[in-house]
């Protein structure tokens, strides 16, 4: 059986790493850091794509500082808009099919129910509308693609959610959490896997949502980080976690209050179910437990 060549753009971020790590049999996986291959540089792009010659691109690449974003619109705006434009007509022009990242912030959070691919965006901030626009720029192209939102996602390596809340209650007696904001993490680790699967299914096409399974605020998600690190000897005695509004933690771009994804269109397309997200919690918090004993 011949080998397929892929490309990981982004390869350095948390998704990028879960991709290289959960590649399939059969393909090969080239991961490229932005050190390695600028997206935003229609040269290196081809460049990349002369050395590799890929049939499969999954672009976890972009620029996710949220609040940086409104003060630095251009480099949000070359990453996440102009980068996924250039990657996907190259992808169209060579044959290649192309999974491309995107996020729940292209939702301006005021739904009553779980987002399903359909709904119409209207992004709160310019991290979110560049990103909407570099999903309008793949889907547009010609390419055989397909768009994957996702939401609060994590890894044990790098800078999210989990890795700052662990860091924090082991430094702090307590700690202060939004309780108003609703959404669902995403384990980096499934994430990879369903991007996989959609690079390998040529028949899925279009727009994906994926995370995994609950409906919860961030202060749900601490206390779960919290009790779920105890139960691991992750933390030596329990940390108060005390719910907070908004408002008392201003930014400079405004969050959705509701981004819930309705992933059941990608379950049906893959014949897959979410895993609850307590259960992947545990499972990437045991992996933190074990790289600190391994050193």
């Amino acid at each position: 059986m011949s080998v397929l060549q892929a490309l990981v753009l982004g390869a350095g971020g948390q998704l990028g790493r879960a991709c290289m790590d959960c590649a399939p049999s059969g393909v090969r996986a080239h991961g490229l850091t932005r050190a390695a291959c600028d997206i935003t540089d229609d040269g290196a792009l081809r460049r990349c794509f002369d050395e590799v010659n890929p049939r499969l691109i999954i672009n976890a690449a972009a620029y996710t500082a949220v609040d940086a974003a409104e003060e630095h619109p251009d480099a949000a705006e070359a990453a996440n808009a102009s980068a996924p434009a250039l990657l996907s007509a190259l992808c169209a022009q060579r044959g290649a099919r192309l999974v491309h990242l995107s996020t729940d912030f292209v939702f301006d959070g005021r739904a009553p129910k779980p987002y399903s691919p359909e709904a119409a965006p209207a992004p709160l901030g310019v991290y979110g509308a560049s990103k909407w626009r570099g999903e309008q720029a793949v889907m547009e192209s010609g390419a055989s693609h397909a768009v994957v939102r996702t939401s609060w996602v994590y890894a044990p390596g790098g800078r999210n959610f989990v890795t700052t809340m662990l860091r924090l209650m082991r430094e702090q007696g307590a700690v202060r959490v939004v309780n108003d904001q609703i959404g669902s993490p995403t384990s980096a680790q499934g994430l990879a896997e369903v991007c996989w699967r959609l690079a390998m299914d040529h028949e899925a096409s279009g727009l994906f949502h994926w995370s995994d399974a609950g409906s919860i605020s961030w202060y749900d998600f601490a206390c779960g980080i919290r009790d779920e690190a105890l139960a691991l000897g992750l933390l030596s005695s329990p940390v108060a976690v005390e719910p907070i509004a908004t408002d008392a933690f201003p930014t400079k771009a405004q969050r959705p209050a509701y981004s819930v994804l309705d992933a059941t269109h990608t379950c049906a397309t893959l014949g897959i179910a979410q895993r609850p997200w307590r259960e992947a919690l545990g499972d990437m918090l045991r992996s933190v437990r074990t790289q600190e004993e391994t050193g």
